[in-house]
């Protein structure tokens, strides 16, 4: 937990001395600039973005600029994480025949969005770049124009709009609501949705993890002590919870990216 983001946190405020806890917010999340050129501000999570595209092609760079017929340590590691990505994820929703053209981009968006929700767990960073709604948004939206685009690109331009608003003439007289509906659902909230899940469970478990660390500095004073013991367990719980569902968020993410691959390349969804 970095001093900025705790704006109200005192180093001295302990409980029985006078001082109420000072509970995390919103300001948890809010970052004075690094640095200013003109109108443009650098602030702490677009550095751990770009620290974080920085590492993943860093280490994929290590692992495959000259791949071995025996491979060594990192490039079992990167073939590994590659494989997974692309016979667990893309092969299973999209087909092997389909999707291996969108292998690469799956890996890339896999692993970027698990090393920014990774942050959240890295000493000085401690910060998970996805629980400001605005990455996951612009990854959300990438996903959302690539599915429009395909969609229309396999099934042309009316063949595009049943896709999309699930046209079926089997369905009689309720065609139209279930066309109003898909509507709604695919080409409004589904982006909403996509990037909201990722962003809501990073946000919710930074701001657990910083009120339990915050509560055992606040309870470290008398009999207080007792109690910052137990908070310091539930410390260490949620961090290695937050662990399992970092990588759990990255999983499901790419999941539903292939999903909308898969419907835009199939008749209907």
């Amino acid at each position: 937990m970095s001093a900025d983001q705790t704006l109200a946190f005192d180093p001295d405020c302990h409980i029985f001395s006078g001082c109420g806890f000072p509970a995390p917010g919103l300001h948890t999340f809010m970052y004075e600039p690094i640095a200013t050129w003109g109108s443009f501000e650098l602030t702490k999570p677009m550095l751990l973005a770009v620290l974080g595209s920085l590492v993943v092609v860093g280490f994929f760079w290590a692992a495959f600029n000259k791949p071995k017929l025996i491979p060594g340590k990192m490039q079992m590691v990167g073939e590994a994480g590659y494989d997974f990505v692309r016979r667990g994820i893309v092969y299973e929703i999209i087909g092997k025949k389909d999707g291996e053209k969108y292998v690469p981009f799956m890996v890339s968006l896999f692993f970027f969005v698990w090393i920014m929700n990774l942050w959240s767990i890295i000493p000085v960073a401690q910060f998970p770049v996805t629980s400001l709604i605005a990455f996951p948004a612009a990854l959300a939206l990438i996903v959302y124009v690539m599915w429009v685009a395909l969609t229309f690109k396999k099934h042309g331009f009316a063949g595009g709009w049943k896709n999309i608003l699930g046209y079926d003439k089997s369905l009689g007289a309720i065609l139209p609501l279930i066309m109003l509906l898909e509507f709604f659902s695919n080409l409004i909230i589904r982006p909403f949705t996509h990037a909201v899940r990722l962003f809501a469970n990073m946000f919710a478990g930074h701001l657990l993890i910083v009120m339990f660390s915050l509560a055992t500095w606040y309870l470290m004073n008398g009999l207080g002590f007792v109690y910052a013991g137990a908070s310091f367990v539930m410390v260490l719980i949620m961090t290695a919870f937050e662990l399992f569902i970092q990588a759990v968020q990255a999983y499901v993410f790419v999941l539903l990216a292939c999903s909308y691959v898969q419907g835009a390349l199939s008749e209907h969804h």
